[in-house]
């Protein structure tokens, strides 16, 4: 059975900021970010990624400028040895209140990752860093798995009743870490 994994990006792959991330140069990867999609690919991961992407509709960067992050993305994974980079990356350039299917905690993206891999995504992980990240993969009976950077930290510091079972970690490596043992 193909293993796959579905990431958040903000706050998980890359240094989050509530200024939001507005251009490639701003583009930076969480510590040790790059080497667990590596780990993942070398394991024989599929890796997508669904993110929430208003800063489009807001107009603070564009469509293009997004698509220059997720090539930055990219080639750095592949300077640092990846064959492979990630399977996939979906966005919702939705705000709240347009209330989009895509837009996380609703499922649409992950509807279309099972679409577009042909494959379910119960019980398979994803991991995140709020509780639309959460919600979403609860919606979809996945394992959520929460990390402390990004709005980590102030998703743990919420006391939801939702967290209770979910293992958090201290970033995506230590994560990927624990998943791959």
């Amino acid at each position: 059975m193909q293993k796959i994994i579905v990431l958040d990006r903000d706050g998980v792959i890359n240094i989050d900021s509530d200024a939001y991330i507005k251009s490639a140069k701003e583009w930076m990867p969480e510590a040790g970010s790059i080497e667990a999609i590596q780990s993942l690919k070398q394991a024989g991961w599929l890796v997508a990624i669904a993110t929430n992407q208003s800063g489009i509709k807001r107009g603070y960067y564009s469509k293009q400028q997004l698509s220059a992050m997720h090539q930055k993305l990219q080639r750095l994974l592949f300077e640092a040895g990846c064959k492979a980079g990630v399977d996939w990356i979906n966005f919702a350039p939705y705000l709240t209140e347009d209330n989009s299917p895509a837009r996380k905690p609703n499922t649409g993206m992950l509807t279309a990752i099972e679409q577009r891999f042909g494959l379910s995504l119960v019980g398979m992980p994803m991991v995140g860093d709020t509780l639309a990240d959460m919600k979403v993969a609860q919606a979809k009976k996945m394992q959520p798995y929460l990390v402390k950077t990004g709005k980590g930290e102030r998703t743990l510091a919420s006391n939801d009743a939702l967290l209770a079972d979910i293992p958090v970690y201290s970033n995506l490596q230590a994560a990927v870490e624990a998943l791959l043992q």
